[in-house]
């Protein structure tokens, strides 16, 4: 069993920038994926990983004990197979295959192609439940294991979501944190005019649970609110993180005009740019 020795906040910049190129990478060599909805969620991604929040063994993927990570929102999978390759469940080279024919890394997690996913998700509003199960199987079992959910903001308009947060109040799970990534956009345009659901933490508080709201993309924020969402031991937590679609890469997004920029990769020219600005 490994426990990865976290890495100082210096360490986890740069590691944010090290994601971020592997997600302009895999997607533009794909030709087809969603960087900015993964974008907006690395920093939360690089703290869970890398910042001490999560033991886990990339030599034993199914530990009893591990923590566990759910993407909900599994649009954004380039940035969960990026943390994973940088921590050695597979080699980084492999990377370059995702969403080609007979590749594990396909468009969406498949936990049935990877041991070190523990959900298989992309209908949206399905891993918050899958979370709870996990969280209340391992209460029952006796287990110290977290369980650590990512939502986005669109999925929030899915009755699933409250059902699991009822839910999870019921059993008092304070071994299950949920994290909305509130980058403010879904696939149809902003989130706030498809279904107004966007002042998050009362709605969540009112389920009983202990709710911070942060700068998604601050990783100073993102490691405080984990820190004590790792302190609460009555009840549920949930971290509203307020974030960028893009963020990263804005500079490179915002000539084109597209505040969205959802489910299309960079075009090869754009991609340079973008790795350029995301040079060490």
């Amino acid at each position: 069993m490994a426990i990865f020795k976290p890495l100082s906040l210096d360490e986890m910049k740069a590691k944010t920038k090290v994601l971020r190129r592997h997600i302009v990478r895999m997607t533009t060599e794909a030709g087809s994926g969603h960087p900015s909805s993964s974008m907006s969620a690395v920093e939360m991604v690089t703290a869970l990983f890398f910042g001490g929040f999560m033991q886990h063994d990339p030599a034993q993927p199914r530990w009893n004990n591990r923590d566990r990570f759910i993407l909900s929102k599994g649009h954004a999978v380039p940035v969960l197979y990026a943390a994973l390759a940088e921590c050695g469940y597979f080699p980084v080279e492999e990377l370059m295959t995702l969403r080609k024919l007979g590749s594990r890394l396909e468009g969406h997690p498949n936990m049935k192609r990877l041991d070190c996913i523990e959900a298989s998700t992309g209908s949206l509003g399905q891993g918050l439940s899958v979370g709870v199960g996990h969280a209340l199987a391992c209460h029952m079992d006796g287990l110290s294991a977290h369980t650590y959910v990512m939502l986005g903001d669109g999925e929030m308009g899915e009755g699933q979501v409250w059902e699991a947060l009822a839910s999870a109040e019921k059993y008092k799970l304070a071994n299950l944190t949920a994290i909305v990534d509130q980058n403010g956009y879904q696939q149809t345009g902003a989130t706030k005019d498809v279904l107004k659901l966007t002042e998050f933490q009362p709605k969540i508080e009112a389920f009983g649970w202990h709710v911070q709201t942060i700068n998604g993309n601050d990783i100073e924020q993102v490691i405080a609110a984990l820190t004590i969402a790792r302190s609460i031991k009555d009840r549920p937590t949930a971290i509203v993180s307020q974030t960028q679609k893009g963020f990263g890469i804005l500079p490179i997004l915002a000539p084109t005009g597209d505040l969205n920029y959802h489910g299309k990769p960079l075009s090869k020219e754009l991609a340079e740019k973008a790795l350029a600005l995301l040079a060490d």
